[in-house]
């Protein structure tokens, strides 16, 4: 039986990948929706969601970003399960929410193209390093809020000379680019690394304990 707590944690991880979402959703379908200002929108989503929601769920927001951390093995298996059924129902909530709005549907279009999924993978590469560095380094809940969005900012500009720049399957079922080769692989390839090689070699006595840290915890262990 969930508790309080628990229920919490999943309805923080549906609505943070929802609004995220919808605020890709919102800006990339706008006349502004040139990649600078998507990556923008979408890292300062993460900073703000992050500051309210760092300390309940950890604020991933993202099935990629969670499975690197289990990979890492920072998220317990049952945890990350339900964070990634959580976040891609958020993402596909932010469309159908979107398109009530301004009453127009759209057709899947994440075809596979090896660009495309070398450029997701670079750009999410990106965002997981500065997500584990945030976390490692003991960052109080604002500076690691703001690390974690300005990675993904970064993130977002670079892939984006190749892709749509979402690093983020939920996002990319919510904004129908959905496609296994490109913007589901690609981010789970770029999140896996870069959280693991910074943890590998960058990480000192302030690593991630068993269970994953929230922004705004340190994990460094007392001497």
């Amino acid at each position: 039986m969930f508790s309080r707590k628990k229920v919490a944690m999943i309805v923080g991880e549906f609505l943070g990948t929802a609004v995220l979402t919808l605020v890709v959703l919102s800006v990339a379908k706008s006349s502004i929706g040139i990649p600078y200002f998507v990556g923008l929108a979408a890292g300062l989503t993460v900073v703000v969601l992050t500051m309210a929601l760092g300390l309940v769920s950890g604020a991933y927001f993202n099935p990629a970003i969670t499975f690197a951390f289990w990979t890492a093995r920072k998220i317990k298996t049952s945890k990350m399960v339900v964070y990634i059924a959580a976040q891609l129902l958020g993402g596909a909530a932010a469309y159908l929410l979107y398109t009530y709005f301004v009453g127009q549907h759209w057709q899947n279009s994440g075809h596979y193209e090896a660009k495309v999924l070398v450029a997701e993978a670079a750009g999410t590469f990106v965002f997981g390093f500065g997500w584990a560095a945030a976390l490692a380094q003991g960052f109080g809940n604002s500076k690691a809020a703001a690390a974690i969005g300005g990675s993904l900012s970064l993130g977002v500009i670079l892939a984006s000379a190749a892709s749509a720049g979402f690093l983020n399957p939920a996002v990319a079922l919510g904004t129908r680019y959905w496609g296994w080769g490109t913007y589901v692989l690609g981010p789970v390839l770029g999140a896996v690394i870069g959280v693991n090689l910074y943890n590998l070699f960058f990480a000192t006595d302030r690593q991630l304990a068993t269970e994953t840290a929230k922004p705004g915890k340190t994990t460094a262990k007392k001497k």
